[in-house]
Protein backbone atom coordinates (compact mmCIF):
# COMPACT_ATOMS: atom_id res chain seq x y z
CA UNK A 1 0.00 0.00 0.00
CA UNK A 2 1.18 3.57 -0.63
CA UNK A 3 -0.49 7.30 0.36
CA UNK A 4 0.88 10.25 -0.53
CA UNK A 5 0.36 13.28 0.76
CA UNK A 6 0.15 16.18 -1.78
CA UNK A 7 -0.15 19.86 0.65
CA UNK A 8 -1.59 22.63 -0.92
CA UNK A 9 1.27 24.33 -1.07
CA UNK A 10 2.73 21.67 -2.98
CA UNK A 11 -0.30 22.27 -5.24
CA UNK A 12 -0.20 23.88 -8.73
CA UNK A 13 -1.38 27.58 -8.83
CA UNK A 14 -3.48 29.22 -11.83
CA UNK A 15 -5.58 32.34 -11.75
CA UNK A 16 -7.92 33.82 -14.53
CA UNK A 17 -8.67 37.54 -15.43
CA UNK A 18 -6.54 39.09 -13.08
CA UNK A 19 -6.69 36.95 -9.94
CA UNK A 20 -10.70 37.32 -10.49
CA UNK A 21 -10.76 33.21 -9.88
CA UNK A 22 -8.15 31.32 -8.33
CA UNK A 23 -7.27 28.11 -8.76
CA UNK A 24 -4.64 25.29 -6.95
CA UNK A 25 -4.14 22.03 -8.87
CA UNK A 26 -3.71 18.76 -7.90
CA UNK A 27 -3.57 17.93 -11.25
CA UNK A 28 -2.08 20.83 -13.66
CA UNK A 29 -0.24 21.29 -16.52
CA UNK A 30 3.17 21.64 -16.97
CA UNK A 31 3.56 25.53 -16.57
CA UNK A 32 1.51 24.81 -13.13
CA UNK A 33 4.38 23.38 -11.88
CA UNK A 34 1.69 20.62 -9.44
CA UNK A 35 4.05 18.15 -7.22
CA UNK A 36 1.90 15.08 -9.34
CA UNK A 37 1.78 14.99 -13.15
CA UNK A 38 -1.25 13.12 -15.09
CA UNK A 39 -2.14 9.00 -13.84
CA UNK A 40 -4.64 6.79 -14.56
CA UNK A 41 -7.59 8.30 -16.16
CA UNK A 42 -7.03 11.76 -14.68
CA UNK A 43 -5.13 14.61 -16.65
CA UNK A 44 -6.37 17.26 -14.99
CA UNK A 45 -7.49 18.39 -11.51
CA UNK A 46 -8.31 22.40 -10.68
CA UNK A 47 -10.06 23.64 -7.81
CA UNK A 48 -11.17 27.07 -8.81
CA UNK A 49 -12.61 29.94 -5.95
CA UNK A 50 -14.10 33.12 -7.69
CA UNK A 51 -13.31 36.42 -5.69
CA UNK A 52 -16.19 38.31 -7.61
CA UNK A 53 -18.50 37.96 -10.18
CA UNK A 54 -16.02 36.77 -13.30
CA UNK A 55 -16.16 35.08 -16.84
CA UNK A 56 -13.37 32.64 -18.49
CA UNK A 57 -14.01 33.44 -22.13
CA UNK A 58 -14.76 31.00 -25.18
CA UNK A 59 -11.88 28.50 -25.33
CA UNK A 60 -11.83 25.13 -27.37
CA UNK A 61 -11.88 21.60 -26.15
CA UNK A 62 -11.30 18.07 -27.84
CA UNK A 63 -11.14 14.77 -26.87
CA UNK A 64 -11.36 14.73 -23.08
CA UNK A 65 -14.50 14.72 -21.07
CA UNK A 66 -14.38 17.73 -18.81
CA UNK A 67 -16.49 17.40 -15.24
CA UNK A 68 -17.52 20.61 -13.54
CA UNK A 69 -18.11 19.70 -9.69
CA UNK A 70 -20.04 22.77 -8.26
CA UNK A 71 -18.71 22.98 -4.46
CA UNK A 72 -20.28 26.38 -3.17
CA UNK A 73 -22.22 29.19 -4.79
CA UNK A 74 -23.41 29.54 -8.80
CA UNK A 75 -21.97 28.92 -12.31
CA UNK A 76 -22.56 29.02 -15.37
CA UNK A 77 -21.50 27.86 -19.15
CA UNK A 78 -22.29 28.58 -22.34
CA UNK A 79 -20.97 26.15 -25.43
CA UNK A 80 -21.11 26.29 -28.82
CA UNK A 81 -23.70 23.26 -29.32
CA UNK A 82 -26.50 24.40 -26.89
CA UNK A 83 -25.44 28.40 -27.51
CA UNK A 84 -26.95 29.32 -24.19
CA UNK A 85 -25.80 29.77 -20.66
CA UNK A 86 -27.49 27.06 -18.15
CA UNK A 87 -27.11 27.76 -14.63
CA UNK A 88 -25.37 25.17 -12.13
CA UNK A 89 -25.86 25.63 -8.21
CA UNK A 90 -23.84 23.79 -5.17
CA UNK A 91 -24.18 20.17 -5.80
CA UNK A 92 -24.49 20.00 -8.99
CA UNK A 93 -22.55 18.51 -11.40
CA UNK A 94 -21.84 19.09 -15.56
CA UNK A 95 -20.09 16.64 -17.94
CA UNK A 96 -18.57 17.88 -21.00
CA UNK A 97 -17.92 14.91 -23.52
CA UNK A 98 -15.78 17.22 -26.26
CA UNK A 99 -15.18 14.33 -28.86
CA UNK A 100 -14.29 15.68 -32.07
CA UNK A 101 -14.43 19.49 -30.67
CA UNK A 102 -16.76 22.05 -28.96
CA UNK A 103 -15.93 25.25 -27.28
CA UNK A 104 -17.09 26.75 -24.25
CA UNK A 105 -17.10 29.52 -21.54
CA UNK A 106 -17.79 29.59 -17.67
CA UNK A 107 -19.29 32.56 -15.28
CA UNK A 108 -18.76 32.22 -12.15
CA UNK A 109 -20.53 34.09 -8.78
CA UNK A 110 -18.67 35.70 -6.14
CA UNK A 111 -17.90 33.09 -3.71
CA UNK A 112 -18.32 30.00 -5.86
CA UNK A 113 -16.03 27.38 -5.64
CA UNK A 114 -15.87 24.19 -8.26
CA UNK A 115 -13.77 21.27 -8.90
CA UNK A 116 -12.69 20.79 -12.97
CA UNK A 117 -11.73 17.43 -13.66
CA UNK A 118 -10.88 16.26 -17.00
CA UNK A 119 -11.30 12.67 -17.61
CA UNK A 120 -8.96 10.77 -20.50
CA UNK A 121 -11.72 8.30 -21.46
CA UNK A 122 -9.33 6.93 -24.55
CA UNK A 123 -9.19 9.63 -27.49
CA UNK A 124 -8.22 7.43 -30.17
CA UNK A 125 -12.02 6.82 -29.68
CA UNK A 126 -13.32 9.66 -28.39
CA UNK A 127 -11.79 12.24 -30.90
CA UNK A 128 -14.23 10.25 -33.48
CA UNK A 129 -17.21 11.35 -31.60
CA UNK A 130 -19.62 14.62 -31.74
CA UNK A 131 -19.36 16.38 -28.62
CA UNK A 132 -22.43 15.95 -25.80
CA UNK A 133 -23.38 17.39 -23.21
CA UNK A 134 -25.63 16.91 -19.63
CA UNK A 135 -26.35 18.79 -16.54
CA UNK A 136 -26.90 16.83 -13.31
CA UNK A 137 -28.49 18.12 -10.47
CA UNK A 138 -28.27 17.92 -6.78
CA UNK A 139 -30.99 15.92 -5.52
CA UNK A 140 -30.35 13.58 -8.58
CA UNK A 141 -27.67 11.47 -6.36
CA UNK A 142 -27.97 8.63 -4.15
CA UNK A 143 -26.93 9.45 -0.04
CA UNK A 144 -26.78 7.06 2.15
CA UNK A 145 -25.48 6.97 6.02
CA UNK A 146 -23.44 4.55 7.25
CA UNK A 147 -21.94 4.25 10.63
CA UNK A 148 -21.51 8.20 11.48
CA UNK A 149 -20.71 9.02 7.36
CA UNK A 150 -23.19 10.44 4.67
CA UNK A 151 -21.86 9.72 1.37
CA UNK A 152 -22.70 11.27 -1.59
CA UNK A 153 -22.70 8.78 -5.32
CA UNK A 154 -21.59 11.75 -7.69
CA UNK A 155 -20.42 9.00 -10.41
CA UNK A 156 -21.10 5.32 -9.72
CA UNK A 157 -23.95 2.80 -8.89
CA UNK A 158 -27.09 4.31 -8.30
CA UNK A 159 -26.19 7.82 -10.18
CA UNK A 160 -27.69 8.70 -13.38
CA UNK A 161 -24.15 10.16 -14.33
CA UNK A 162 -22.88 8.81 -17.23
CA UNK A 163 -19.19 9.12 -18.66
CA UNK A 164 -17.12 7.35 -21.41
CA UNK A 165 -14.19 7.08 -18.89
CA UNK A 166 -14.17 3.62 -17.63
CA UNK A 167 -13.61 2.39 -14.17
CA UNK A 168 -14.25 6.10 -12.23
CA UNK A 169 -16.46 6.58 -9.42
CA UNK A 170 -16.64 9.72 -7.42
CA UNK A 171 -18.30 9.99 -3.89
CA UNK A 172 -18.47 13.44 -1.81
CA UNK A 173 -18.65 12.00 1.78
CA UNK A 174 -19.23 14.09 5.70
CA UNK A 175 -17.71 12.33 8.47
CA UNK A 176 -18.60 12.74 12.03
CA UNK A 177 -15.61 11.98 14.48
CA UNK A 178 -13.97 8.88 14.52
CA UNK A 179 -12.98 6.25 13.24
CA UNK A 180 -14.44 5.08 9.85
CA UNK A 181 -13.53 2.12 7.31
CA UNK A 182 -14.54 2.09 3.32
CA UNK A 183 -14.30 -0.64 1.15
CA UNK A 184 -11.56 -0.63 -1.04
CA UNK A 185 -10.48 -2.32 -4.37
CA UNK A 186 -6.10 -2.87 -4.79
CA UNK A 187 -6.84 -2.61 -8.33
CA UNK A 188 -7.72 1.38 -8.34
CA UNK A 189 -5.92 4.29 -7.50
CA UNK A 190 -7.95 6.24 -4.67
CA UNK A 191 -7.59 10.37 -5.30
CA UNK A 192 -9.17 11.98 -1.94
CA UNK A 193 -9.27 15.87 -1.20
CA UNK A 194 -10.17 17.30 2.13
CA UNK A 195 -12.63 19.59 1.48
CA UNK A 196 -13.06 20.95 5.40
CA UNK A 197 -11.46 19.65 8.78
CA UNK A 198 -8.24 16.87 9.51
CA UNK A 199 -8.39 13.41 9.46
CA UNK A 200 -5.78 10.63 8.80
CA UNK A 201 -6.39 8.68 5.87
CA UNK A 202 -4.56 5.21 5.92
CA UNK A 203 -2.49 6.44 9.04
CA UNK A 204 -1.23 9.57 6.57
CA UNK A 205 -2.38 13.31 8.31
CA UNK A 206 -4.21 15.59 6.18
CA UNK A 207 -5.62 18.47 6.31
CA UNK A 208 -7.80 20.85 4.54
CA UNK A 209 -7.04 21.37 0.74
CA UNK A 210 -4.39 18.36 1.05
CA UNK A 211 -5.27 15.87 -1.92
CA UNK A 212 -4.25 12.32 -1.06
CA UNK A 213 -3.33 9.49 -3.05
CA UNK A 214 -3.81 6.27 -1.72
CA UNK A 215 -2.73 2.99 -4.09
CA UNK A 216 -2.95 -1.15 -4.15
CA UNK A 217 -5.46 -0.10 -0.48
CA UNK A 218 -8.21 -2.87 0.05
CA UNK A 219 -9.59 -0.34 2.46
CA UNK A 220 -9.76 3.05 3.45
CA UNK A 221 -9.80 3.74 7.20
CA UNK A 222 -10.31 6.98 7.97
CA UNK A 223 -10.31 8.94 11.56
CA UNK A 224 -10.97 12.32 11.96
CA UNK A 225 -10.81 14.00 15.58
CA UNK A 226 -14.39 15.96 14.45
CA UNK A 227 -16.50 16.77 11.37
CA UNK A 228 -14.98 16.28 8.35
CA UNK A 229 -15.36 16.49 4.08
CA UNK A 230 -13.88 14.64 1.50
CA UNK A 231 -14.43 14.43 -2.18
CA UNK A 232 -13.08 10.69 -3.18
CA UNK A 233 -12.60 9.64 -6.60
CA UNK A 234 -11.46 5.77 -7.48
CA UNK A 235 -9.90 5.02 -11.04
CA UNK A 236 -8.46 2.36 -12.07
CA UNK A 237 -4.37 1.40 -12.21
CA UNK A 238 -4.10 0.35 -15.28
CA UNK A 239 -7.73 2.33 -17.52
CA UNK A 240 -6.60 -0.70 -20.03
CA UNK A 241 -5.83 1.80 -22.95
CA UNK A 242 -2.85 4.58 -23.87
CA UNK A 243 -3.92 7.42 -22.19
CA UNK A 244 -3.15 10.45 -23.84
CA UNK A 245 0.14 11.17 -21.45
CA UNK A 246 1.37 7.64 -22.91
CA UNK A 247 0.44 8.68 -26.22
CA UNK A 248 2.53 11.32 -25.90
CA UNK A 249 5.17 10.20 -24.69
CA UNK A 250 5.65 7.22 -27.21
CA UNK A 251 5.90 10.09 -30.19
CA UNK A 252 8.47 12.12 -28.30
Amino acid sequence: MSVQVIPKEKQGRGAFNGGEIVENKPIGFPQDHSGIRPYSNLFYWAHARAVTDSTIGLHPHQGFEICSFVLAGEIRHFDTKLREWRPLQAGDVQIIRAGNGISHSEWMGKDAEMFQIWFDPDLTKTLEKPASYDDYRSADFPVITQGGATIRTLVGPGSPFRMDTPGVEVRQIDLAGGLHHLEGNTANIYSVYVLDGELTINGAAARQFDFVLVSEASALELNTPTDAKLFLLASPADPGYRTYTQLRRADA
